[in-house]
């Protein structure tokens, strides 16, 4: 398979190449250039499939001439394996036709992990076989940046550098970050406010799409349509499912669940993709003000037109803000629904599905649901709602929800509040940044 950049103007690149390529040189992100195509009676096939297995089969057209099968095959089953449940993302219902597949059994407790994970694992295996070293410098809101530094801790090849708001996450995205000691890593406090930059999403998208396949041949897919409801700040996740769709899975909806900052949503709600000011809420991995991966989206939108795409983010870079025509928005609203939750719907939700399951949401999913419950389309659909984290890393929302249950670190995680952290606190300048990446992205050791 090739790869494409929504720009295009970037030469085209295999899977080894994009892995390590970041941004391509256009300023675009490189999609697939086809994307492959599954039967329904394929698709049924693989009811039963253990996740690894499942991962294979939806994953295996994205690496296909770049990595061998027994290869990928052993890298999948070492990176799922690693999983605290035996299902990996296994589903929870909250009611009549409603689930919350959860994604928080991964070692850092976020869904990030499907795909971070995975990347570690794949860079090591293509520089080791390059006899090459690569620097990555990554941005987080939260969970990305303890996901990519677990997912990097034991690559010889790799030097990570990720960056994060200054006492803008919850201290259990910090110290997840910052207690991992290495010599490959480094983390980097921004000073004032931050928003999400691109992150490392080479891979990421490939990896979380096999999750929206593993929940609709749970709930009787693909004989059945499945709806999602997802968390998102970045617009990643929810691609992913897009992308699933296209490659031949049932899913009648999708929607688009964010916090206060709703660009996304009065994009979707009202064709207004426009720049707000950042604000911090209870749900801070979705405190961004620009949705990078929303690119992709735009790309199909506009017939995967790079010069067209080029165009929108030249305007959206100089004015701050753009509409599609039309056409183009109404053909994004036959799948697309939105909701924008404030902090006060949040804690409420968190507040009413512990009365009623005895479940604990974190903040994230507690939006899933409230977005589920307004924009659902068929009460004869499951609606599956991606529970994104764990609530153990946001005490603050499910405290302020009234919900009165002691919630515990998971055994790997019991001593993270006495563990050594490592930090650098730098301006929000990026010459200095740069600087401290040069100083400190060579550890010298001959490969």
């Amino acid at each position: 398979m090739r790869y494409i950049s929504t720009r295009g103007q970037a030469p085209a690149l295999n899977f080894e190449d994009v892995l390590l390529a970041g941004l391509a040189s256009d300023g675009g992100l490189y999609v697939p250039e086809n994307l492959p195509r599954f039967t329904q009676e394929e698709i049924a096939s693989w009811a039963g499939l253990p996740y690894h297995e499942l991962a294979f089969r939806v994953m295996r057209p994205f690496v296909e001439g770049s990595i061998a099968d027994a290869d990928f095959k052993k890298i999948l089953e070492e990176t799922y394996g690693n999983f605290a449940h035996a299902a990996v993302a296994p589903l929870r219902q909250l009611n009549g036709n409603e689930w919350v597949m959860e994604l928080f059994h991964g070692p850092t407790l976020a869904f990030k992990d499907f795909a971070l994970q995975l990347l570690g694992r794949l860079l090591d295996h293509v520089l080791v076989k390059r006899g090459e070293r690569v620097v990555i410098v990554g941005a987080t809101s939260g969970d990305t940046g303890s996901a990519a530094i677990e997912g990097c801790r034991r690559c010889d090849n790799v030097d990570i550098f990720i960056l994060h708001p200054h006492q803008r996450v919850s201290e259990v995205q910090r110290r997840q970050m910052t207690t991992i000691l290495g010599d490959n890593i480094h983390n980097i406090a921004i000073e004032g406010n931050f928003d999400d930059c691109q992150e490392m999403v080479k891979a990421s998208i490939m990896a979380q799409i096999v999750y929206y396949f593993h929940a609709a041949l749970q709930l009787g897919g693909p004989a059945r349509s499945v709806a999602f409801s997802v968390p998102t700040g970045n617009f990643g996740d929810i691609f992913a499912g897009y992308l699933a769709r296209n490659m031949g899975l049932p899913i009648s909806q999708l929607v688009v669940a964010t916090n206060r900052n709703d660009i996304l949503h009065r994009f979707m709600s009202g064709n207004q993709y426009v720049k707000d000011a950042l604000h911090p809420t209870l749900s801070p991995s979705m405190d961004i003000m620009v949705s990078s991966n929303f690119e992709r989206l735009l790309f199909d939108l506009h017939g995967r037109n790079g010069a067209a795409v080029a165009q929108l983010m030249d305007t959206f870079k100089q004015g701050g803000g753009f509409s599609v025509e039309q056409d183009r928005w109404t053909e994004a609203r036959k799948l697309f629904d939105s909701l924008a939750v404030t902090d006060e719907q949040t804690c409420e939700t968190i507040a009413e599905v512990f009365q009623s399951t005895g479940e604990v949401l974190d903040p994230h999913t507690a939006i899933g649901v409230k977005a589920a419950r307004e924009c659902r389309r068929s009460l004869d659909t499951p609606m599956v709602v991606l529970g994104t984290a764990h609530p153990v890393k946001f005490p603050e929302a499910v405290e302020k929800a009234g919900v009165a249950k002691a919630l515990e670190l998971p055994a790997h995680l019991c001593d993270l509040f006495t563990r050594e952290e490592r930090c650098t606190v730098l301006a929000n300048d990026l010459k200095t940044v740069q600087a401290f990446v040069s100083q400190h992205g060579n550890r010298g050791k001959p490969l």
